[in-house]
């Protein structure tokens, strides 16, 4: 089980609000059919459906609300990006990756299905995500609709999460510098937390080169959130985080904790979150909810 969201209460309210509305997404676009296709939909519904901090989701909504778009239209690219990194987990997941049988406090997927279906459930996830951002019902400018697309796409692929993903298992058992880590981790983890910052600032039509201090906040924010991760694997409690904990050391994984050590790595971790908070320094209260999640980021427990 899960532990119940931290912060303050402007973050907690957040952090409730877009769980139930990604729960309530995903139960309306994933209804299970009555054919032979019924058990993927169950193991796609596994994935997606109760659990998990949904950050990712609220930083694209919140981008996208501080340029006055809708909730109803950023939920549905943040259904999007949410399916993505389900898929990436469930795949995460499986014995041929890091073989971890429970996730967000349940099963992990091929746990509670089976390994085929794990990765027929990841596989449907990935496709699921560009079929709802390639709905002209909910994206009707055909040049924000190819963007999003875009930019999901790089930052799920082989120039993002999958490419770090590859990094992170070729580099087990190596001395790798703290170049090659951050640049590991900018990919495995940071990718997909910037994508979601800058599909909210698509959604909003704000010119690329007015992105600039939004791309450095999600930067400082993805490097960040995993020396936190990091330090949860090395120091963190089980039932709060919802999963098996002291893996990476054991794997031989190339960490920030394993190479700088756990207070270097923390301190590192909150002068990453300052950072961030001050690519925002010319917004003002507008963008409170964008810093109480970069505070949150080095405070969480799971």
């Amino acid at each position: 089980m899960t532990s119940a969201p931290q912060g303050g209460p402007l973050l907690r309210e957040a952090l409730a609000a877009i769980a139930a509305d990604v729960d309530a997404g995903f139960d309306a676009l994933l209804p299970v059919p009555d054919d032979g296709r019924a058990r993927l939909f169950e193991a796609m519904r596994h994935a997606t459906i109760g659990g998990g901090k949904r950050l990712r989701p609220l930083l694209l909504v919140a981008v996208a609300g501080l340029h006055g778009v809708g909730r109803e239209t950023a939920m549905r690219a943040a259904l999007a990006i949410e399916a993505v990194h389900a898929f990436s987990l469930v795949h995460d997941d499986l014995p041929c990756m890091d073989d971890d049988a429970m996730r967000h406090g349940k099963p992990s997927v091929h746990k509670a299905f089976d390994e085929a279906t794990a990765v027929l459930a990841g596989d449907g996830l990935m496709a699921f995500a560009f079929e709802i951002l390639s709905d002209s019902q909910y994206f009707p400018d055909p040049f924000i609709r190819a963007e999003l697309v875009r930019c999901l796409a790089v930052a799920s692929g082989p120039a993002g999460m999958t490419g770090g993903q590859m990094m992170d298992i070729t580099g087990e058992g190596q001395e790798l510098d703290l170049h090659t880590i951050t640049r590991l981790q900018q990919l495995k983890t940071g990718a997909l937390l910037g994508a979601a910052v800058e599909m909210g600032a698509i959604l909003g039509r704000l010119p690329s080169e007015g992105r600039r201090h939004l791309r450095g906040y999600a930067l400082d924010i993805g490097l960040a959130f995993q020396i936190s991760d990091d330090l949860l694997d090395h120091e963190g409690d089980e039932d709060a985080a919802g999963k098996a904990l002291r893996k990476d050391a054991a794997a031989g994984k190339q960490t920030f904790v394993a190479r700088l050590g756990a207070e270097r790595a923390r301190e590192q971790a909150r002068a990453l979150v300052d950072q961030a908070i001050a690519h925002l320094a010319h917004h003002g209260h507008e963008a409170e909810l964008l810093r109480e999640l970069a505070r949150y980021i080095v405070e969480r427990d799971h």
